[in-house]
């Protein structure tokens, strides 16, 4: 399912020698990678090896950093989270943030639009059809999987162009990753640019136009879909798969 994108097209994320700390514990050891507008980049790694610390680290939310993070050439390292938000960035973390007092669509309105180019909450009901079922259910009610629909449902709402997802079909049953993978293809189609921070190389496989394998805070291998398919075995064994 991989497609060209273009050469000329635009730099939408651009990460140099990125360094991060939690507290004392230096975690990001010069990351370096780039993003085009409408590419779709996948961080594979096994846990613990930065990539999530990754996606905190371009929203804004690490104890400290250095380098260098240009969103659509402006720097964005030393601005704070909602700043950045409001350069159309879209984080959606592991933890999903769903709000257990509020009904679903109360969670999809929460966050402001921040352009015109948001989805309306309609066009977001016949994406994701389950959550117009559901939009009167208390988050706490919903399943894991529309849980995860949600909270990718309402960085979309905010006219966010540049999506950071972080392991969006952990623990999740099979047919719930299916819904998910469609749903990130049609992001891919609809030219989003997507950051996506996965273990599961099968699922990512397919989506990436490149792949990035994150061991210790740095990359260690860099590859197109066809060389991710020709060293499988190789991608295999750093992810401990």
């Amino acid at each position: 399912m991989t497609r060209a994108v273009q050469a000329d097209a635009p730099t939408v994320l651009a990460v140099e020698n990125l360094e991060a700390w939690y507290g004392d514990s230096h975690v990001l050891h010069g990351m370096t990678f780039s993003l085009r507008r409408g590419e779709v980049v996948a961080l594979l790694g096994r846990n613990g090896s930065g990539r999530s610390t990754t996606l905190r680290a371009v929203m804004g939310l690490m104890d400290r950093s250095t380098g260098v993070i240009l969103i659509d050439g402006k720097e964005a390292r030393r601005l704070p989270p909602h700043k950045i938000a409001r350069m159309g960035v879209g984080y959606c973390p592991e933890e999903r943030g769903i709000f257990a007092s509020l009904s679903c669509e109360e969670n999809l309105m929460l966050p402001p639009e921040f352009s015109d180019n948001g989805m309306s909450v309609e066009e977001i009901y016949q994406l994701l059809p389950n959550l117009a079922e559901r939009r009167h259910t208390p988050g706490t009610r919903l399943s894991g999987g529309e849980q995860q629909m949600l909270a990718i449902a309402r960085i979309l709402r905010t006219g966010a162009h540049l999506l950071l997802l972080d392991e969006i079909s952990e623990g999740l049953a099979p047919v719930i990753v299916d819904r998910l993978f469609d749903l990130v293809l049609t992001l891919r189609e609809r030219g989003y640019t997507i950051l996506l921070v996965e273990q599961n190389k099968h699922f990512a496989g397919p989506l990436a136009d490149r792949f990035l394998v994150v061991e210790h805070g740095q990359i260690a291998m860099r590859l197109t879909a066809t060389e991710l398919e020709a060293q499988s075995d190789l991608v295999d064994r750093r992810l401990g798969v």
